[in-house]
């Protein structure tokens, strides 16, 4: 496995699964809340707190709920009230971490994706005593908008690991799909794949309209038939690109970033060559527990540093390794 962290993360006792509790809570911006319930076994005998967790889900994307699952389990450890909520446009997001403040939530743990429309009401949560920690998006923003730590990856550094792979695999011209414009860290996956292997170029879909990305995919594989590498930025389009590369005739292979169960069973059977990890349950898992461990025992994690999950390759080489978490929903 190729590992590009600078630094590993320890997690130290082992976590608590529990059942998932649906899927994406976002839908095209609108709030929908529900609370963790709490789970068998031992919990902490902290005092209950709450915990808003906001995140730019868009509406199907199977990467989200990898993330929920990772911070209901923490909650359910750590006698957290979890209010999971999502909306894609940050400044639908931004309001819901105003919601967050009025009902004096104890911690905020929220993805910087579009950073220009939050940091106004993340830095005002933070200057108002509540803690905030940031994941997945926003690596380099997360300190000037008052967060106590960042977890995720570097996305420029995960881009140029994918790039180099191209060039180690011999591909002549790579597309690199990119499904939300706007967004900070897919931007940067890109900009890393072309450093690393310049011809590549990119391509924006629609996330939320998945039969119209895949006639987009379907076209650009039509009208250039020089393209032999798919890179796309979420498993889901991965699985499209599967379906256009074979519509359009074309023989270019597939690579992607993100897994879920679907993705896994593509690289077993060699329809997806690799996916590169960035461990998006552990990146829920470690947001809502740092936020406990911050509260009940002044802990911050990262040193003044971001809290690196990824990225690291599953391809077949390795895909066993993973497929049974995969299969119970947290890989």
């Amino acid at each position: 496995m190729v590992r590009w962290q600078k630094k590993a993360v320890a997690t130290g006792a082992a976590l608590v699964l529990v059942a998932a509790l649906g899927a994406c809570s976002s839908s095209g911006g609108k709030q929908e809340e529900e609370k963790a319930s709490g789970a068998a076994g031992n919990v902490a005998n902290t005092p209950r707190m709450k915990v808003a967790f906001i995140t730019h889900a868009a509406p199907g994307d199977t990467f989200w709920d990898l993330v929920r699952k990772g911070a209901e389990a923490a909650a359910a450890k750590d006698n957290v009230e979890l209010q999971y909520s999502g909306a894609p446009e940050g400044a639908d997001q931004a309001n819901l971490v105003q919601t967050a403040i009025d009902q004096k939530v104890d911690g905020i743990a929220v993805t910087l994706a579009k950073p220009d429309a939050m940091q106004a009401n993340v830095k005002k949560a933070a200057d108002g005593g509540i803690p905030v920690v940031a994941l997945n998006g926003g690596i380099d923003s997360w300190k000037q908008a008052g967060a106590l730590g960042y977890f995720g990856q570097d996305e420029r550094i995960a881009g140029q690991a994918a790039g180099t792979k191209l060039t180690e695999l011999g591909a002549k011209k790579a597309v690199c799909v990119i499904q939300e414009q706007g967004h900070v860290g897919l931007e940067a996956r890109c900009q890393g794949v072309k450093e690393k292997f310049p011809n590549t170029e990119k391509l924006y879909i629609t996330g939320t309209d998945m039969p119209g990305s895949q006639t987009t995919m379907t076209s650009k594989l039509q009208q250039d038939k020089s393209i032999d590498y798919v890179v796309t930025l979420g498993a889901p389009y991965a699985l499209a690109a599967v379906k256009s590369v074979k519509d359009a005739g074309s023989s270019a292979k597939v690579g992607t970033f993100d897994t879920n169960k679907d993705l896994i069973g593509a690289i077993k059977s060699g329809d997806v060559q690799w996916a590169v990890d960035q461990q998006p349950y552990l990146q829920g898992y470690l947001a809502v527990d740092s936020l406990w461990l911050y509260k009940t025992n002044g802990n911050t994690i990262g040193g003044g540093q971001a809290t690196l999950t990824g990225p690291a390759f599953i391809d077949k080489g390795n895909v066993a390794a993973v497929e049974k978490f995969a299969a119970g929903g947290t890989r």
